[in-house]
C-alpha cells in the first residue's frame, strides 16, 4: 500500500453511518483499499499516526465563488440587491484573470485548510479558476456564470457560451475528473427563458450538469412570478433546465410545488444558511425539503457575503438554525447536517460514487480533526462534537485521492506567500487603487 493510516477515531459517513475506533485505513493508487480494527498483512510505504484525531469524509462545498475572497470585508450589512447592484458588480467589473487566479487560491487556501476537499463555484475567468485549482490538488466543479441581458441571444456567438464550451473542451474531466464543468445561468432575474433554453439544451447534448441560483430573496421569487404567472423553479423546468443534474442554489422561497417539482428531476437544493442571514434572504425550509426526499447540500455562498469559507460553521449554523426556525430540536439533528456537507454534497457534484464517504473503493478523500482541542474534550458523541463543536481551526491533515494538500498548518501544494504578495502588491491595487490597505 501508499499509505497506511492507524490508531484512528473514523467516522464513515457510509450507509451505515459507522463510527470505527481504533481504525485502519489503507490507500493505494487514491483509493481506499483498507478499513477496519484489524491491521492489513501488507507492510506501507508511508505510516500515519492518526492518534487523538477524527477521520472522516473531506467536506464537498456545493456551492461558492472562490475569487469573491477580494471582497471579503467589503460591503457588509447590505441586503442582496443593494450589496450586489451597488457594491459587488461595479466592483467584479474591474477583476482581470490575474486577479481572479490569485483571488480563487485564496479561496481555495482557506478551503483545505479548513477540510474541504471539493468546491462548485459558479463565476467567470473559469481557465483561471481551473488552474488554481487544479495546482492545489483538490476536486472542483467549475461553471461559467451567465447573466445576458441582449435580448437577441445566440449560444454559438455570446461570449461567456463560447467561454462555457471551451472551458468543457479543456478542463471537464481532467485528471480522472477531479475537476468537471458546467453550465450555469446566473439566475432568472438575470436573464430570460430564450437563454435557459439554450443552455440546457447544451448541457444535456454535452453531458454536462447544472448550476443556479434558484429563489435566494422573497422580491426575487415574488418578481418572477409577476412576470411569468410562475416560480423561478417552474419556469427553469419548463424550459428543460433540470433535465440534467442541477445544483440549485439557496431555494430559501421555494414553494411546497417547487420542493415536488426539484424531488422529481433530481435537483439537489444547496442550503446557504450564513450567506442567507447575514444578507436578510430568509431561511429556506430545509427540514421540509429532506422529509420530501430532496437532496440538500451544504454551501458557502462567497467571501463576501459570508465572509468565510469555512463549512464546519455553515454545519453548526444549519443544526441550529432549523431548531429555533421550526420550534422542533430535532429538525436537522448532528447526523443529518452532517452528510449536508459529505455524501448529500457528492450527489449534488455528481460524485457519490467516488466521495462523501469512507469505504473501500471510494477516492481516500478525508480529513484529521483534531479531539485533543480544549473544546472538543470530553467527547460524549462524536457526530456531535463535529456539528456543534468543531471549527475548520481544527482540521491537521486534508488529503484528495491520498495526496496531501495540507498538514499541520502547512501548504503542501500551494505557495501561500507568494499568493500573499501577489493579492497585496497587483490584486487589491488594481481593484481598489494604490491606497487599498492590506495586511501581509
Amino acid at each position: 500500500m501508499d499509505t497506511l493510516i492507524k490508531n484512528a477515531l473514523v467516522v464513515t459517513m457510509d450507509e451505515e453511518n459507522r463510527v470505527i475506533k481504533n481504525a485502519y485505513i489503507g490507500i493505494e493508487g487514491g483509493k481506499i483499499v483498507h478499513l477496519g480494527q484489524e491491521k492489513p498483512p501488507l507492510p506501507a510505504q508511508r505510516d500515519i499516526d492518526a492518534a487523538g484525531k477524527v477521520v472522516l469524509p473531506g467536506l464537498i462545498n456545493a456551492h461558492t465563488h472562490l475569487p469573491m475572497t477580494l471582497l471579503r470585508g467589503y460591503a457588509d450589512d447590505y441586503n442582496l440587491q443593494t450589496w450586489l447592484n451597488e457594491y459587488i458588480f461595479p466592483a467584479e467589473s474591474k477583476m482581470d484573470g490575474r486577479c481572479v487566479y490569485w483571488a480563487s487560491l485564496v479561496g481555495v487556501a482557506e478551503a483545505i485548510a479548513s477540510g474541504t476537499t471539493s468546491v462548485s463555484d459558479m463565476y467567470d475567468y473559469c481557465d483561471e479558476i481551473a488552474q488554481g485549482v487544479a495546482q492545489a490538488g483538490m476536486k472542483a466543479n467549475i461553471a461559467r456564470g451567465m447573466t445576458v441581458f441582449k435580448p437577441d441571444f445566440d449560444f454559438k456567438t455570446f461570449p461567456a457560451a463560447i467561454e462555457t464550451v471551451q472551458l468543457a473542451e479543456k478542463w471537464n474531466g481532467f485528471d480522472s475528473g477531479r475537476i468537471k464543468t458546467e453550465v450555469s445561468i446566473h439566475a432568472e432575474y438575470t436573464s430570460y427563458p430564450g437563454v435557459w433554453r439554450q443552455l440546457a439544451d447544451y448541457a444535456q447534448s454535452s453531458g454536462l450538469g447544472m448550476h443556479v441560483h434558484l429563489s435566494e430573496t422573497k422580491s426575487e421569487h415574488d418578481e418572477c412570478v409577476a412576470r411569468y404567472g410562475i416560480t423561478p423553479a417552474q419556469a427553469f423546468a419548463r424550459e428543460g433546465v433540470f433535465k440534467v443534474r442541477t445544483q440549485a442554489a439557496h431555494c430559501v422561497h421555494v414553494t411546497d410545488e417547487d420542493m415536488e417539482l426539484l424531488r422529481e428531476n433530481g435537483v439537489s437544493a444547496v442550503h446557504n444558511p450564513i450567506s442567507n442571514l447575514k444578507l436578510s434572504s430568509g431561511v429556506a425550509r430545509v427540514p421540509e425539503l429532506l422529509r420530501r426526499g430532496v437532496n440538500v447540500a451544504l454551501g458557502t455562498d462567497s467571501a463576501a457575503s459570508n465572509n468565510s469559507l469555512d463549512l464546519f460553521e455553515e454545519i453548526k449554523c444549519a443544526a441550529t438554525l432549523h431548531k429555533t426556525a421550526s420550534a422542533d430540536p430535532s429538525a436537522v439533528p448532528a447526523l443529518e447536517a452532517l452528510k449536508l456537507a459529505t455524501i448529500n454534497g457528492a450527489r449534488a457534484q455528481g460524485r457519490e460514487n467516488e466521495c462523501g464517504m469512507l469505504k473501500t473503493g471510494m477516492d481516500a478523500d478525508l480529513i484529521f480533526v483534531d479531539f485533543d482541542k480544549p473544546h472538543l474534550f470530553p467527547c460524549h458523541n462524536v457526530l456531535s462534537n463535529l456539528a456543534y463543536s468543531a471549527r475548520g481551526s481544527d482540521v491537521t491533515l486534508t488529503m484528495v485521492r491520498g495526496s496531501i494538500l495540507y498538514k499541520n498548518g502547512e501548504f503542501l501544494t500551494i505557495d501561500i506567500e507568494r499568493i500573499r504578495r501577489e493579492i497585496a502588491e497587483y490584486a487589491m491595487p488594481v481593484m481598489f487603487g494604490n491606497s487599498a490597505q492590506t495586511l501581509i
